[in-house]
């Protein structure tokens, strides 16, 4: 079973496999090619990689953590994968050290933005690294869904804290090091060059919801991901989803 029908994994990337692929599937299309060459910045152990590998194309993941890439190994083996899986050893900032430039025709670039020192040239670089037509997939953490969270937990001046902070940051505990606004995304998206083809807010109630009620009523997951794909694309929820989603298109 892969692990977007696990039902946990299925809260976590429903709605951005469900982009993902289609964004896949239209490149193949647009360009004819029975495979794509994906590239997976920061793809640790194959969340995105393998399923985007059993659709049959080839996935480079770069990752800074051996560890992490010793995992996707193994799980690209066992699923079957392991001759379109590549693991390389590096970061998104220093990206033209291990792979090449116009290299790939998709680019995923999930949970990095978060960390790195220069979103904006980490944005920069994986424009770089697609070809002409090329789809990028940029992921990361959204500012209003922490201001919530923290507000719904009692940690009222966290909250507050969080909405000030030019990083989005709710304290000196807060692991995230960086959110970013649906807005801020986006201006990252098109000042390197690609055109915003969508926006998804992610995890918008699933991180709200307690998790004995999704695990014992009957029918809760099943409904708590249509609820989640409803919303996804409706700017009103983007403010409080726990991620974002931006799907960029290179022009020609």
């Amino acid at each position: 079973m892969s692990d977007q029908l696990r039902p946990r994994a299925s809260l976590r990337t429903a709605v951005v496999w469900e982009v993902l692929k289609d964004a896949l599937d239209r490149q193949v299309k647009a360009t004819g090619k029975d495979a794509l060459d994906v590239l997976d910045t920061g793809g640790g152990t194959g969340n995105f990689a393998v399923p985007a590998a059993r659709l049959g194309h080839r996935v480079t993941v770069v990752d800074p953590s051996p560890n992490a890439l010793f995992a996707l190994e193994r799980r690209a083996a066992e699923a079957g994968v392991a001759d379109r899986v590549r693991g390389v050893q590096g970061d998104i900032l220093g990206l033209f050290d291990v792979v090449e430039r116009d290299g790939f025709d998709a680019v995923l670039c999930h949970g990095v933005l978060e960390y790195v020192d220069e979103p904006a040239k980490g944005v920069r670089n994986a424009v770089e690294a697609l070809r002409p037509s090329g789809a990028l997939s940029l992921l990361a953490a959204g500012l209003g869904g922490a201001v919530l969270a923290r507000a719904l937990a009692g940690h009222f001046t966290e909250a507050r804290q969080a909405l000030t902070d030019p990083a989005g940051r709710w304290g000196e505990g807060d692991p995230v090091p960086r959110r970013f606004t649906a807005e801020q995304l986006s201006d990252l998206v098109s000042a390197a060059g690609l055109e915003i083809a969508a926006v998804h807010g992610v995890r918008v109630f699933a991180d709200l919801v307690p998790g004995a009620l999704v695990d014992t009523e009957p029918g809760a997951m099943e409904a708590l991901l249509k609820l989640e794909a409803a919303v996804a694309e409706q700017p009103a929820f983007h403010s409080v989803a726990t991620q974002l989603h931006v799907l960029g298109e290179k022009r020609r």
